[in-house]
């Protein structure tokens, strides 16, 4: 291979490099004008790329978005795997990190929320983002339960409490966002600690 030629390793990254542009920019596009605002030459335009540059990756507009709704999603799990895995090995503060993890400021973001609600305006109206929304949601109701049993919790309780803890984390989480001045990312932090002392013994 000559010199002038590309590695093969970096003609497989452009193809990659490319769909992650598109999904920003389509992440971006979501927040700024909803679900109805998602065109594809509004992505593209955003994404500074032709309008058939979205058809040769994800071939429309419908698989463009899944995909970014996947990897917002995965933003936030790798977020909050951090924060377990930062909390050494101790059961308790392993559960508390995940719950509380959603309180940092790369998730209690303003801009984050507009996208997560352009996607939940999605769930009523299209099939795939309400069945991709409830494995989501269900994958981290599974990994709080996986947490609670580490914890002791009995299987009988565990789906219940996940359940709970999911419910009061997404409140928290969404006021955090809307009205951030009505209470601290600490206070969320201590709300849900001290739900958390009433169901762990």
């Amino acid at each position: 291979m000559s010199p002038a030629q590309p590695s093969p390793a970096f003609r497989r990254a452009e193809p990659d490099e490319r769909r992650l542009s598109l999904v920003e920019a389509c992440a971006r596009v979501l927040a700024r004008n909803g679900g109805a605002g998602a065109s594809v030459r509004a992505i593209a335009q955003e994404a500074s790329v032709s309008l058939g540059l979205v058809g040769h990756y994800f071939g429309g507009i419908d698989a463009l978005i899944a995909a970014t709704y996947a990897h917002v999603d995965g933003k936030v799990a790798a977020t909050l795997d951090a924060e377990v895995a930062a909390a050494g090995h101790d059961s308790r503060a392993r559960l508390e990190a995940f719950v509380t993890g959603s309180f940092a400021p790369s998730i209690a973001d303003p801009a984050l929320l507009a996208t997560w609600v352009a996607f939940w305006s999605l769930v009523t109206a299209r099939a795939d983002i309400a069945r991709q929304h409830d494995e989501q949601y269900a994958g981290y109701r599974a990994r709080l339960e996986g947490l609670l049993a580490e914890c002791g919790v009995s299987p009988a309780r565990r789906r219940g409490h996940a359940i709970a803890i999911t419910a009061l984390v997404d409140g928290l989480w969404l006021e955090l966002c809307l009205s951030p001045g009505c209470f601290t990312a600490e206070e969320a932090r201590d709300i849900a600690r001290s739900f958390l002392a009433t169901i762990i013994s």
